[in-house]
């Protein structure tokens, strides 16, 4: 009887070893890679705060990398024994701080916002993407997709103006070659706002492609590109 207990427990074990196996290098399809736009984060109820290195500069900031599947669902949180080390990313840290601030309140170092992207999204890209190439892929991806350039290329500038929303999809296809999706916010007075950019990325993270789906969401027809 004894043995049996034993071999039971040890089955166990080993399933529950396998099952986090598969849940820290569970496949995805593709990824999101979302830009954010600082003054519109700034410009609603909720405010914003600066990071403790100061205003970033006025342009898209990276939010994140985001696996996903082509159903619309996507993985989450999918390895808890891989924890943040901002240590494996120190070589990174300027061009982070740069490219990827903080504007949550109360004002941080980034660290929180660094650690949650890699806890929530980075720990279910490890089959192709370790922690400092989850962090270096995104800045790379963030110098490939000028945003801001394409943009005012098209005569979209972010000066409180409103532009169709038609019009910045195309701006950011003719400077990108791929197609965006567009996600608004609201700011104090109620008006739609160009909030963030979606991207779509190959599974492997070294290409733009063409999004096999897009999130869901609504924008206005017409919409603000707030100053920062």
């Amino acid at each position: 009887m004894e043995m049996k207990i034993n071999v039971s427990v040890l089955i166990k074990v080993l399933a529950l070893q396998c099952l986090a196996v598969l849940c820290a290098s569970q496949d995805f399809d593709f990824f999101y890679f979302v830009q954010q736009w600082p003054g519109s984060y700034c410009d609603t109820n909720k405010g914003c705060c600066y990071p403790k290195t100061g205003k970033p500069a006025a342009d898209f900031g990276i939010h994140g990398l985001w696996p996903n599947y082509k159903d619309g669902s996507y993985p989450s949180n999918c390895d808890p024994q891989a924890p943040f080390n901002p240590s494996e990313i120190r070589d990174l840290s300027s061009r982070i701080q740069k490219d990827w601030p903080t504007l949550a309140c109360p004002s941080g170092d980034g660290l929180a916002f660094w650690e949650h992207e890699w806890t929530k999204h980075g720990t279910c890209s490890e089959s192709v993407l370790d922690q400092h190439d989850y962090f270096a892929t995104a800045l790379s991806l963030k110098n490939q997709s000028n945003l801001l350039r394409s943009l005012k290329t098209a005569g979209i500038i972010p000066n409180g103006g409103y532009y169709s929303l038609e019009s910045i999809k195309s701006a950011i296809k003719d400077g990108m070659g791929y197609t965006p999706y567009i996600e608004c916010n609201v700011d104090e007075s109620g008006n739609s706002q160009l909030y963030q950019v979606y991207l779509c990325v190959d599974s492997n993270g070294s290409s733009l492609i063409e999004c096999p789906v897009f999130p869901h969401g609504k924008c206005g027809s017409t919409i603000e590109f707030p100053t920062f």
